[in-house]
Parts: C-alpha cells; sequence; structure tokens
C-alpha cells in the first residue's frame, strides 16, 4: 500500500465519535480516519467482522476500552490487515464475575429505561478524580450515552460479556 495509511478508531462503551473530537483533526493531517460502528451487534465476532467490511485492507487501528476488546478479535480473524495497534485502557483478561454480574445489573437496568441510573453510577469510575464534578465532561458523556442509546448498550453489554480471552 502506498500512500498515507487509514486509521481506524474503535470507541469505548457508551461512546461515539464525540470521544475523539480533539484528535480526529490531527490525525487527519496523517490519513484518513474510520470511525468504527459498534452498536449493531451483540457479540464480539460479528462486531469485529463489521469494522473489517468497513475498513479498508490495511489499516492501523485504536480500541479504547470495548474498542480494544473488538480490537482483540480483529486481530483473531484478520491480523494480515492491522499494520498498527494502540490499545488503551483495555484489558486482554476476560470478566471476573463480579464484572460480569455488575454488566448483567447494567443491562437490567438500561431494559428498564433506566440508563441514567449506569450513567450516574459510571461516572465517577470513567474520569480522573479532578474531573468528577465538571458538569461540561458529564454533559458530553451523556449526550454520547442519549446517541448510542439503551438499546445498543445492551448489545454493546452482551458482547463484552461473551468476550474471548485474548491473553
Amino acid at each position: 500500500m502506498t500512500g498515507p495509511l487509514p486509521v481506524v478508531l474503535i470507541p469505548g462503551l457508551l461512546a461515539t465519535q464525540q470521544l475523539y473530537a480533539e484528535q480526529i483533526p490531527q490525525l487527519w493531517r496523517l490519513g484518513p480516519v474510520i470511525l468504527a460502528d459498534h452498536t449493531r451487534d451483540d457479540s464480539m465476532s460479528a462486531l469485529a467482522r463489521g469494522v473489517l467490511a468497513s475498513a479498508p485492507s490495511r489499516f492501523a487501528l485504536i480500541g479504547l476500552s470495548m474498542g480494544g476488546y473488538i480490537s482483540f478479535e480483529i486481530l483473531r480473524q484478520a491480523p494480515e490487515r492491522v499494520s498498527r495497534l494502540a490499545l488503551l485502557d483495555t484489558t486482554a483478561r476476560p470478566d471476573t464475575p463480579e464484572q460480569g454480574a455488575a454488566r448483567r445489573a447494567q443491562i437490567a437496568l438500561a431494559a428498564e429505561g433506566r440508563l441514567g441510573e449506569v450513567l450516574d453510577a459510571s461516572f465517577p469510575l470513567l474520569v480522573h478524580h479532578a474531573r468528577r464534578h465538571d458538569a461540561a465532561l458529564r454533559q458530553v458523556l451523556d449526550l454520547m450515552a442519549e446517541e448510542v442509546g439503551a438499546a445498543a448498550f445492551i448489545r454493546q453489554q452482551q458482547a463484552n460479556l461473551s468476550r474471548a480471552d485474548s491473553r
């Protein structure tokens, strides 16, 4: 492949392109940027297939948190297509029983129309302690969650629960 290397960004749970608002303009200076849709399927294998279907033949891959889980699956399915990899705030390990139980509880809340409660409980865990009272940051996270929606959140969590051990 000649020319700039495309970059595929996979955001985390409940995140949208807004997550990368500051990085995308800088990355575009280096080459094409593709934001993966990680909201349509409820398994890691299907999410990875979806990303691969919309990605170029070779690309650099950046996965944040859940995006890292999807990245591991992409590497299982088509390692030859990934020329560079950045994994941010993610893990190759499967959930512990406690983490799995927490995900199932979040799924139940979202199914009852209580996604806001999931966000209220998650926000302090997602941001640096110095930003826990940052109303503007909270608003961005709330807007992303609203855009993703409860149904997609449930699919994402189901995929997270069923992910493979990537160690």
